[in-house]
C-alpha cells in the first residue's frame, strides 16, 4: 500500500486517486464541518453509490465514535489512531480479518485515508506543550471532504426510492385489477386470454417477492398493462350510441344554464385551460337525467341532492362503502373531471349486481378516461333504456 508522506498536525497530502475522487469539478464544494452523525446517515442513504455493504459502514461508525469531537472541522486533528483490537471491540466483537476487509474497503472507496507508521502502528506524537504534532492511523478528512457530494448522492437516492415505492404500487395496483378481472372473465364465461392474464399475474407476484429496481418493475408494469386493458375491452358490455340528452334549463338565476353567450377570448381561455379531450367539460351536463338512471345511491343522500356539489360529495361518501379506496376515488377524479366520476361511480352503483369489483372497474374506465376513449354518456343511456 502506498505510504504518504506526514505532514504537521498528522495532515498528509491525499494519493492521487484520493485527491481526483474528492476535488472533481461536479462535485458539490466541500464544506469546512459537520456532524458526523448526519454525515453518516446520508452516506448510509447513499451507500450503493458507493457500493458499501452494512458491515463496512458499522466499521464507519466505530470510526467515528472513537473521534472524541462530535463535528468533523477541516483543520483539525482528524486522524482515529485507535488499534484494531480497540476497534474490534467497539464493533462487538467483529473478527479482526473482517474488520481489516472492511477498513480496506473504506480506503479504497476514498471515503478515509490510511496514514502508516515506520512501524506499522498507530499513535499520536505531542510536543512540550501537549499539542499533537504528528498523528498515524486514519484519517477521516476525506469523508468531510466529500460531504457535499454524499448529501448530493442521498438526496438522488431518496427520489429514486420513492419512484420505486410508487411505481411498485402501480405494479400491486395493475396485478389486483388483473386478479379480479380474470376472476370476473371467469363468471362471464369470457375464456379467451384469461390463461395468458392469469400466467402474467402469477410471474408477477413471483417477481414481486425480491426488491426490484425501476426497471425490473418497469417491465412488469409494461407486461400487465396491455393485459389489462384488453380483458376490460372485453367485459364493458357495448351499448349503442344515442343521442345525446338535452341538457334541462332551471328557472334560477344562480344556475348558468339558460343562456350562456360566452365571447372569443373566454372560448380561447378554456381551450388553454383544458386541452385534453376527457377533461370536464366547461358547461355542466343536466343532472336529473343521472339521478333518475341511478335512483340506487338516493337513499344514501342525507339531504336533497339539487346540483352538482351535493351530487359529488353524495359520491365521494358513497366511494368508500363500494371498497373503493381514497387513491382510487382521487384518481378517477383528476382523470375525468368531479362531475363525470361521480357520475361514473352512480352507474356502478346502479350495476354493483354484475361488476365484482368496483375498484378495479373504475381505475380500468379511469385509465381509458386518461387516453380519452371514455366518458360516461354511454353508460347513463344504457341504464336511461333499461329504466324506461
Amino acid at each position: 500500500m502506498q505510504r504518504l508522506t506526514t505532514t504537521s498536525f498528522g495532515r498528509r497530502p491525499l494519493s492521487a486517486a484520493q485527491l481526483e475522487a474528492v476535488t472533481r469539478l461536479d462535485r458539490p464544494a466541500p464544506v469546512a464541518s459537520m456532524d458526523k452523525w448526519e454525515l453518516l446517515t446520508q452516506l448510509t442513504a447513499a451507500r450503493e453509490s458507493y457500493e458499501l455493504s452494512d458491515r463496512t459502514l458499522r466499521v464507519l461508525a466505530v470510526l467515528l465514535g472513537v473521534h472524541r469531537e462530535r463535528e468533523l472541522t477541516d483543520g483539525a486533528p482528524l486522524i482515529v489512531y485507535a488499534s484494531n483490537a480497540t476497534l474490534c471491540e467497539r464493533a462487538h466483537g467483529m473478527p479482526e480479518s473482517t474488520l481489516r476487509r472492511h477498513l480496506a474497503a473504506l480506503v479504497a472507496s476514498g471515503l478515509i485515508a490510511r496514514h502508516d507508521s515506520p512501524n506499522g502502528k498507530r499513535y499520536q506524537r505531542r510536543d512540550a506543550s501537549g499539542a499533537v504534532v504528528r498523528a498515524y492511523g486514519f484519517d477521516l478528512r476525506p469523508l468531510l471532504l466529500r460531504a457535499g457530494e454524499i448529501a448530493h448522492h442521498a438526496r438522488a437516492a431518496e427520489i429514486r426510492s420513492n419512484e420505486i415505492a410508487l411505481l411498485r404500487e402501480e405494479v400491486v395496483l395493475l396485478i389486483r385489477d388483473a386478479s379480479e378481472l380474470a376472476q370476473l372473465g371467469h363468471t362471464s364465461e369470457l375464456d379467451e386470454g384469461l390463461d395468458a392474464i392469469e400466467d402474467a399475474v402469477i410471474l408477477a407476484k413471483r417477481q414481486l417477492r425480491r426488491k426490484l429496481g425501476l426497471e425490473d418493475l418497469s417491465t412488469i408494469r409494461d407486461r400487465l398493462q396491455p393485459l389489462v386493458a384488453t380483458l376490460v375491452e372485453k367485459l364493458t358490455p357495448e351499448v349503442e350510441p344515442t343521442d345525446p340528452v338535452t341538457p334541462e334549463l332551471i328557472a334560477s338565476d344562480s344556475q348558468n344554464e339558460r343562456h350562456i353567450q360566452v365571447s372569443d377570448k373566454t372560448l380561447i381561455d378554456l381551450k388553454e385551460r383544458v386541452p385534453e379531450p376527457h377533461k370536464a367539460q366547461s358547461v355542466q351536463k343536466a343532472l336529473n337525467p343521472i339521478l333518475t338512471a341511478c335512483p340506487d345511491v338516493l337513499p344514501y343522500a342525507e339531504k336533497r341532492v339539487s346540483d352538482w356539489t351535493s351530487f359529488v360529495q353524495l359520491m365521494a361518501r358513497i366511494a368508500p362503502m363500494t371498497g373503493i379506496d381514497p387513491s382510487t376515488w382521487q384518481e378517477a377524479c383528476r382523470a375525468m373531471g368531479p362531475e363525470n366520476a361521480a357520475t361514473t361511480l352512480a352507474g356502478i352503483v346502479q350495476n354493483v349486481g354484475t361488476i365484482r369489483s368496483p375498484g378495479a372497474y373504475l381505475r380500468s374506465l379511469s385509465r381509458k378516461a386518461r387516453e380519452g376513449s371514455f366518458t360516461p354518456d354511454a353508460m347513463i343511456s344504457s341504464l336511461q333504456r333499461k329504466a324506461a
